[in-house]
């Protein structure tokens, strides 16, 4: 069950975008069509595709920041999976708040979704090996918390939050500190007691030095082949966590979790994903 974010971290996204889709002058179209200001309506959010959903409270938000007066009433939760035609919230109020906050709505939400349907496939197709999915720091600049809540909506894993909470040592800290046994030194010296050290390895003799060097408690090992991979679980043998990263598709993940690696992360889980379709049908 994924435990919701609370309205304080979400409602400044969601006012940010009603503010940014109302501009300067409000929304011309209802204010034009809709005469009554008062007329209230009933719609449906509704699934036009299967997958697993996540963002209802960004939803909600929407219509809510529009009018108060507005009622959403969910009818599945967040982490749940849905078939095409399902019915998600049933909306109810003032016709103006809703057509406003409509298309705000259903940005995140669909959106939302789309990575939460993406990481359940992904957690499905490794479930028979121990691998888990997580996603990376690739998330659209100020919509890192919620599509990261997303992943963990479809079952997945999140990885560091920002440059603050682990140490990564990529190639170019390695290039930059002249080679992986100083950047793991200076690392280990920096390092708090909390704070965990992962060192990304593109070679079998990368990882050999950094085994030898010790005090790395994560191998992240970049775009390595399934038999490389094998090879390289091995000579960890459980001494540190091991994570596949570059290039994984859905269609070699199976492969990359067949290696035996703990982690498998994906970028495009949070950059790239496909939306799901999900629309607002007015009810008469």
């Amino acid at each position: 069950m994924i435990h919701p974010l609370p309205d304080i971290m979400l409602e400044p996204l969601v006012r940010a975008g009603l503010l940014e889709d109302l501009g300067r002058a409000g929304d011309l179209t209802t204010d034009a069509v809709i005469v009554d200001g008062d007329a209230v309506v009933s719609a449906v959010l509704a699934a036009r595709q299967d997958g697993v959903i996540a963002g209802l409270d960004m939803a909600r938000l929407s219509f809510a920041l529009m009018d108060p007066r507005i009622v959403f009433e969910p009818h599945v939760r967040d982490g749940q999976a849905v078939t095409r035609g399902a019915r998600l919230a049933t909306v109810r109020g003032p016709a103006r708040g809703i057509l406003s906050g409509e298309r705000v709505g259903l940005n995140f939400l669909s959106h939302l979704s789309g990575i939460a349907t993406a990481t359940a496939q992904l957690v499905e197709l490794v479930r028979p090996y121990r691998a888990s999915i997580t996603c990376t720091r690739k998330t659209m600049p100020g919509l890192r918390a919620i599509q990261k809540y997303a992943v963990r909506a479809g079952g997945g894993s999140n990885h560091r939050f920002g440059l603050d909470d682990a140490i990564l040592i990529k190639d170019n800290h390695i290039a930059f500190a002249g080679g992986i046994t100083p950047a793991v030194e200076r690392a280990r010296r920096a390092a708090g007691h909390l704070v965990r050290i992962e060192l990304e390895v593109d070679t079998l003799a990368q990882l050999r030095e950094g085994l030898e060097t010790g005090g790395v408690d994560v191998f992240l090992l970049d775009n390595m082949p399934p038999d490389v991979l094998r090879e390289a679980v091995r000579l960890v043998d459980g001494r540190a966590v091991t994570e596949a990263s570059g290039g994984i598709t859905p269609q070699t993940v199976t492969a990359v979790a067949q290696a035996g690696v703990d982690l498998i992360s994906l970028g495009w889980l949070t950059h790239t994903v496909r939306v799901m379709d999900i629309g607002l049908d007015y009810q008469p």
